[in-house]
């Protein structure tokens, strides 16, 4: 399948406040809600006419910049204006081009004005990643085909230009190995203001759904951290499920703390099943550490991967140098970052002689039901992974403040990924696994749209409900 050229018009950004029924708090920051940001565009695809495309994902503060000296409400805005911006420049592009290759320009243009504004490359990414799935889905569209054909023949024109370490044969054969999955496995998230046991707990979550995998947020303080652990571990090893965990610290490690928290665990018999069930720990150290120096080989023999850290196209090699094993996948961060990271794990795999398999994990940052969860879901279940941190359907009730008849185009597209009605609608994940046999229609993983006339406008405006 030839790659065909792409002319965009009437990119446009919305939003919608996101009320959560539960404090989420990673890293140093409490979430009580977030705006969800929207993006819809008319793709004209050479010799294949004009559709509509369209994406959505969180905005969550304090992820994407946790520099101490910015508010929440500053890296809110800073979200917004990365949105703002991606947005004029797409609309601003003049010539026709391949998908990849209007991210390219994109991606460059977003960049530059991310510097000159003193936006992390994480933030400069958010904008140019919501226009990259709407785009997808549209190609899709107009192809008539599901987003895993279009990238099995590389419809969109994905090359090495941004990845100088990866030839076009491995990037082809990454591509042409994409399968639609029938389902994921769910890894259910521990906040780190989750209750563990009691009415709303861990307990309550495994009597709901039959989880087997678990992402456990941990703080910091090793002390307070291995308390939690274990009460944590109580739960799992007596129900006596056959369970697998991950650990996602957000930064918030020391180098020497990280090293006492496994020395710690390791003397304690408790946490014996908990830390032989570890696939691997989270982004431990702060985004800015993460260069500074090798890991220690205690800790980079356990598995580390990053995910904050990965801020541009080359900070996965950069990372492997220094004793990583894997990065994460989020269409947050861009599918297309996601799609050349898995190219580079297949390639490294293939390359070793020994040792452990270098991963690519898939992440959530609170994906909401409808546009967010089923892209980021259908991505990574395509890329054959068997389990998905999902957490949007935990903190927030249901499709939130959407419509109730939104919520149901949704499920009336989606039967199988969705359960309930009216304003009951909620993914279904009482079986521990996501189905998402309905995700590869034509398009992107979409299926129905938005209630457009229900949002608003994208704004700088950040007054609402958020963290000081």
């Amino acid at each position: 399948m030839s790659a065909p050229l792409i002319r965009l018009h009437d990119v446009e950004a919305f939003e919608r406040w996101t009320p959560f029924v539960r404090p989420f708090r990673f890293g140093a920051v409490t979430v009580e809600g977030a705006f969800q940001a929207f993006v819809r565009v008319v793709v004209e695809v050479e010799g294949h006419g004009r559709a509509t495309g369209m994406a959505a994902e969180l905005m969550p503060p304090k992820w994407f910049d946790k520099r101490a000296e910015r508010s929440a409400e500053d890296t809110v805005r800073d979200l917004k204006l990365s949105l703002a911006h991606a947005v004029a420049e797409a609309n601003a592009l003049g010539r026709a081009d391949t998908a990849f290759g209007l991210h390219a320009q994109l991606n460059g243009r977003q960049l530059a004005w991310a510097h000159a504004e003193d936006v992390t490359p994480l933030s400069a990414n958010f904008g140019v990643a919501e226009i990259d799935k709407a785009v997808l889905d549209g190609l899709s569209k107009a192809l008539g085909a599901s987003f895993v054909k279009v990238l099995n023949g590389n419809a969109v024109g994905l090359d090495n230009r941004l990845t100088p370490d990866l030839g076009g044969q491995v990037i082809d054969a990454r591509l042409g190995a994409l399968k639609p999955a029938s389902s994921i496995a769910i890894r259910h998230t521990v906040g780190l203001n989750d209750r563990i046991e009691g009415e709303d707990s861990l307990a309550s979550e495994l009597d709901a759904a039959a989880l087997r995998y678990f992402k456990i947020k941990v703080g910091g303080d090793p002390a307070a951290d291995l308390i939690r652990l274990k009460s944590i571990a109580g739960v799992l090893d007596g129900r006596g499920i056959d369970y697998r965990a991950t650990l996602d610290a957000n930064e918030q490690y020391a180098p020497e703390d990280l090293v006492t928290l496994y020395a710690l665990a390791g003397a304690d018999a408790a946490l014996d099943s908990l830390f032989s069930r570890l696939l691997f720990i989270e982004q431990p150290l702060d985004r800015r550490v993460t260069f500074a120096r090798e890991l220690d080989p205690r800790i980079a023999a356990r598995g580390v991967i990053i995910d904050e850290a990965d801020d541009g196209y080359d900070a996965f090699p950069r990372a492997k140098a220094l004793g990583y094993r894997g990065v994460s996948s989020k269409c947050c961060k861009g599918l297309y970052k996601s799609l050349l990271n898995a190219s580079r794990v297949a390639l490294w795999n293939a390359e070793k002689t020994g040792g452990p398999d270098f991963i690519i994990s898939a992440e959530d940052l609170t994906c909401q039901p409808g546009l967010a969860v089923q892209q980021d879901t259908a991505l990574v279940a395509a890329l054959g992974l068997t389990h998905v941190e999902r957490n949007g359907h935990h903190y927030v009730d249901g499709f939130g403040l959407a419509p109730a008849a939104e919520a149901q185009r949704f499920r009336n597209a989606h039967p199988a990924l969705y359960t309930g009605a009216g304003d009951a609608v909620r993914l279904n994940v009482a079986s521990g696994d996501l189905d998402t046999t309905s995700l590869y229609g034509p398009g992107f993983a979409s299926g129905a749209e938005p209630d457009w006339a229900s949002l608003d406008l994208l704004s700088l405006s950040v007054s609402e409900g958020l963290p000081a």
